[in-house]
């Protein structure tokens, strides 16, 4: 797979990422050793760059990773976010920007990692009690210290990105964008990322399934799944949002490609239209799809298929917020 420069960064990354959120029980049980052996498997295929976080089942997915890793350290660039502090958690006093928590967290990861070093650390939510400054400035002193080369954000505004940048380099910025989350076009962060010369991380690029597997009912799903939780698959949002998929599942057989290939392929195509990189991390937690993950690379999107994607999928088309309405108020601070 064809790897690129990150950025202002000495980072060379795969242009299609793996994440790892699904291997620790997200979207309902996973096997630990099919997710080990695909971790493996995308080093095999040249997908060296894993999206991970210190709240991935509180630990496991670090520890998983480590496990998948030993002996090719090398063959990997890890991004690893923070997580938020938990309600009822020692550390639910002090936010998630906390410098403090932050640093916690960093050293925590590397333990369960069993690494020196992360890749990236990035901060998962901006703290609207923290300035982002002071959450950067204490990012730096990881950077400083040798337990992670770059630093950046997920979730924050363009005008927090700017002021991060204004800190301390930031290596990306992380952002839920996909076929049915277009925010980062119309709040401006990939403006910014142009500006800044700053890769954007798109996650969630398969609609957390919405764009790729069948898509189960609520009624239907494991007690884990977080799914059940999000608008988009309940009852009232569910059944337009899968109108849209079957047209875009029109488009993708045009181009002798699955949805799912056809959605990892749209952010990438994107990033080239608007002059930013944009690194889609789709998650998988088997080979199987792991392997038609990656093969999304290969597609091209022209200008006319593009402008009937918008034509279908246009900012805000998909019934339903990204998150549970309590949450929403933490994206883009």
């Amino acid at each position: 797979m064809e790897r690129r420069r990150f950025g202002n960064t000495d980072l060379m990354v795969s242009t299609i990422g793996l994440g790892c959120y699904g291997m620790s029980g997200a979207y309902g049980p996973a096997d630990d050793a099919e997710s080990i052996s695909t971790i493996r498997c995308a080093l095999d295929l040249g997908a060296n760059f894993l999206d991970t976080s210190a709240s991935y089942g509180k630990g496991h997915n670090h520890r998983l990773i480590g496990e998948a890793i030993r002996r090719r350290r090398h063959d990997v660039v890890i991004h690893s976010k923070s997580g938020s502090p938990r309600d009822g958690s020692s550390d639910a006093a002090r936010g998630g920007g906390d410098p403090r928590y932050l640093r916690q967290v960093c050293e925590e990861s590397l333990k369960n990692l069993g690494i020196e070093t992360l890749d990236i650390f990035c901060m998962s939510r901006v703290d609207p009690n923290v300035p982002v400054e002071e959450s950067v400035g204490g990012m730096a002193e990881l950077v400083n210290e040798g337990k992670t080369r770059f630093i950046s954000l997920s979730e924050c505004s363009a005008e927090s990105l700017r002021r991060a940048s204004a800190v301390h380099p930031l290596a990306s910025v992380q952002m839920e964008y996909s076929l049915f989350s277009r925010d980062a076009e119309e709040q401006g962060q990939i403006k910014a990322c142009k500006e800044l010369g700053v890769p954007m991380m798109a996650y969630a690029v398969l609609g957390r399934g919405m764009l790729s597997a069948a898509v189960p009912k609520v009624g239907e799903m494991a007690a884990d799944d977080i799914r059940a939780q999000l608008p988009r698959f309940h009852s009232a949002n569910v059944e337009k949002n899968l109108g849209l998929r079957s047209a875009l599942e029109t488009i993708a057989r045009g181009k002798n490609a699955t949805l799912a290939q056809l959605s990892i392929a749209w952010p990438m195509a994107q990033g080239s239209r608007a002059g930013a990189f944009i690194v889609p991390i789709p998650g998988a937690k088997s080979r199987k799809h792991l392997e038609e993950n990656v093969r999304a690379a290969d597609i091209v999107l022209t200008a006319d298929d593009l402008a009937e994607i918008d034509r279908i999928v246009p900012p805000r088309a998909a019934s339903g917020t990204r998150y549970p309405i309590g949450q929403m108020h933490r994206l883009n601070l």
